[in-house]
């Protein structure tokens, strides 16, 4: 199977909505709504907002990966701007990724193997835009 750089970026769209499970999942793992409900209404209002605008970056980027993969790979401006937007938001989430304090959140073999999995494929969303971006 030989992959060009739409592919790769078709791939990257996936995955991207697939990362979504995971973050469904955050505000239950993390008992949220127990932990937020000694903050004033406003603190709790903006870090749902704050998430709810995050998840719409996620989707957008996602989707127009999925959607417009060759004209992201063609070399145009338009292309490598998206493609650099991408390779920041995944770069920047990949280094929180190495200053988190999950450890006492991955209670379990699977939260620790979806915390790799995760880790995999933010490097590889940063990768993938990043050489999209800079070829």
């Amino acid at each position: 199977m030989n992959l060009d750089l739409a592919d790769l970026i078709r791939l990257a769209g996936a995955g991207q909505l697939c990362v979504l499970v995971a973050s469904a999942l955050v505000p239950l793992r993390l008992n949220w709504k127990r932990d937020l409900a000694v903050l004033p209404t406003l603190h709790r209002q903006l870090y749902w907002t704050y998430g709810g605008y995050v998840v719409l970056g996620i989707v957008a980027l996602g989707a127009i990966s999925l959607a417009c993969a060759d004209e992201l790979a063609s070399g145009s401006r338009l292309g490598r701007a998206v493609c650099l937007y991408g390779a920041a938001f995944w770069g920047v989430r990949l280094f929180l990724q190495a200053v988190f304090d999950v450890t006492p959140f991955l209670t379990a073999w699977w939260l620790t193997a979806g915390y790799h999995m995760l880790t995999a494929l933010f490097v590889t969303f940063t990768v993938v835009y990043g050489y999209a971006a800079l070829r």
